[in-house]
């Protein structure tokens, strides 16, 4: 299979590496120095840019016919008019905040902890994600997609990171420090006791062979699909 990298950074490294251990050939490694050329010549492209690229990225994609796995985040403000594109252009798509195979299941937990959780109104809700002092944006996309899971399975309505939520608010507590890959913490807590589940990422590995193993199941489809399609986690 031929990939096209869209953003080369420390995560593009890594999903270069598990892509040629996989077998498949790289024909563009996209950065802020050059251009588009070779794009039309891939199976799939994999997008781990920076967001004010992702768009740009993404829509080459659709206009080139090439299908797209993009894990860039802070960008979602453009992600409806990115639907309608790959729509008209007939594209396939995966968008993911986090494409390591360990945290799509751990947002499955999180789903169906919400739907028990909310038959006990005593148990407040709050997370905690830490990621590396590089990290532009805040809080984590993978954080947001936990509390819009929590959000869709109970009566919360909203996330913040103001200190102080209002009574159907998710208090997100975002920690930039050090080199922390990321850990997301979902706890919630009682008067007389807390429970918690949590995901700790060891390094960046996950992400890219999730990213790769999401292209795989990407290339030659057409429509918009999450990683539940690619994990076969749509069964509710």
């Amino acid at each position: 299979m031929k990939i096209a990298l869209l953003g080369y950074g420390k995560m593009g490294h890594v999903i270069e590496r598990f892509a040629l251990e996989r077998g498949h050939e790289i024909v563009l490694k996209k950065d802020e120095f050059n251009t588009y050329e070779g794009l039309s010549s891939a199976d799939v492209a994999i997008d781990f840019s920076v967001p004010s690229a992702a768009v740009s990225n993404i829509s080459s994609c659709f206009h080139a016919n090439v299908p797209v796995v993009s894990g860039t985040t802070g960008w979602l403000e453009h992600y409806d008019e990115m639907i309608a594109l790959c729509k008209e252009k007939n594209g396939g798509f995966i968008s993911s905040s986090n494409f390591s195979l360990g945290v799509n299941l751990f947002f499955e937990f999180n789903e169906y902890l919400a739907k028990i959780m909310s038959q006990f109104d005593h148990y407040k809700v709050e997370m905690e994600e830490i990621h590396h002092d590089q990290k532009l944006d805040a809080p984590s996309g993978t954080a947001i997609s936990l509390a819009k899971g929590i959000i869709e399975n109970s009566n919360y309505t909203n996330w913040t990171l103001d200190d102080a939520p209002k009574e159907n608010e998710i208090h997100i507590e975002a920690v930039r420090v050090g080199t922390v890959p990321g850990t997301h913490t979902v706890t919630y807590n009682s008067e007389v006791d807390s429970i918690e589940i949590k995901h700790t990422a060891h390094n960046r590995e996950g992400f890219a062979l999730g990213a790769v193993i999401a292209a795989e199941w990407l290339a030659g489809k057409q429509g918009v699909y999450t990683m539940k399609d690619v994990l076969n986690l749509n069964t509710k």
